[in-house]
């Protein structure tokens, strides 16, 4: 008999992915196994749990230290679910010949399967899982219909003993995603004030909504947030640049964290650390820059005050 109840206790969570220069998925060129050591002795004893998103070699390699170094790490893991529609929708191209599209399929039950077999493998470590990443919200360029995911998370829910949970933006939780609210455990919602050309005043107020106009709908439901942040610097596209900066990150993260832990949300934070390969080839690319360390692992000003020896 399946145990449905979300029994995840209150910790400081974070997003974690460990590219660094010259490396990326895309590319096939991961972290090495002490890269990834290097990066999880940084962050432990700070942060309870993880937030992977993909079943990569990248995932296998960080199990296998948090096994073989016995750290205190616990694993919210994801497997990353490619197109299974055209989304002609999404601003930097969502269209896909239809046997990319099929392909894509094949490739996301065989990460479905491999979600499965971590799960099962890592039981200790993996506390819970989702059946994909922003893969249903109208900007996406991986778009999954929600019948495709509800069985995604059914085979997970039939073959595994973690809860289960699907990673949104808040936003289709209000409409999109209500079939899927019966199928999951908890929700899982990502709320980005910035994105949504919001100051620093208005932040957090923005966050609590995002958060609230969902767990309200829900209220037999957990909802967890499993990504909000703030970037450190912008191209000007998407986000103002004088709107990002390390001392805004560190006034909204310090907000972000009082609020969550007075009300003991579950909050992973995005992310740890820069990731130069995401987005643009601009160096100033948001996407680049939303890390609490910078790529060469140097803390930011927000975490100066925890690292001040790094």
């Amino acid at each position: 008999m399946r145990n449905n109840t979300f029994n995840i206790e209150f910790g400081k969570a974070i997003c974690y992915s460990g590219f660094r220069q010259g490396q990326s998925p895309d590319s096939g060129i991961y972290p090495s196994y002490e890269q990834i050591k290097e990066d999880l002795t940084i962050l432990h004893n700070h942060w309870k749990y993880l937030r992977l998103y993909d079943c990569d070699q990248q995932t296998d390699t960080v199990l296998e230290v948090i096994r073989n170094e016995k750290l205190n790490f616990k694993i919210m893991l994801g497997a990353y679910i490619a197109a299974e529609m055209n989304n002609f929708g999404c601003p930097w191209g969502g269209s896909y010949p239809e046997e990319v599209l099929l392909k894509n399929k094949e490739q996301n039950r065989n990460q479905i399967e491999k979600l499965i077999r971590l799960a099962n493998q890592y039981p200790d470590i993996i506390v819970a899982l989702s059946a994909g990443n922003e893969a249903t919200v109208d900007w996406t360029d991986h778009y999954v219909p929600v019948e495709s995911v509800i069985n995604y998370v059914r085979m997970l829910k039939a073959n595994t003993k973690q809860p289960v949970s699907f990673c949104e933006n808040y936003v289709p939780w209000h409409n999109k995603l209500k079939p899927l609210v019966e199928e999951i455990d908890f929700i899982s919602i990502h709320t980005y004030p910035v994105w949504e050309y919001k100051n620093i005043h208005e932040s957090l107020e923005y966050t609590k909504q995002n958060y609230l106009g969902v767990a309200n709908l829900y209220p037999h439901k957990p909802v967890v947030i499993t990504e909000a942040g703030w970037a450190t610097n912008s191209n000007g596209r998407g986000i103002d640049p004088e709107n990002v900066s390390e001392e805004l990150q560190e006034a909204y993260y310090n907000d972000l964290m009082e609020w969550c832990e007075q009300d003991k949300i579950l909050c992973f934070v995005f992310e740890a650390f820069d990731e130069p390969w995401k987005g643009s080839p601009e160096p100033l690319e948001p996407e680049k820059h939303w890390g609490l360390f910078t790529v060469d692992r140097k803390p930011k000003q927000v975490m100066k005050s925890l690292f001040a020896t790094r």
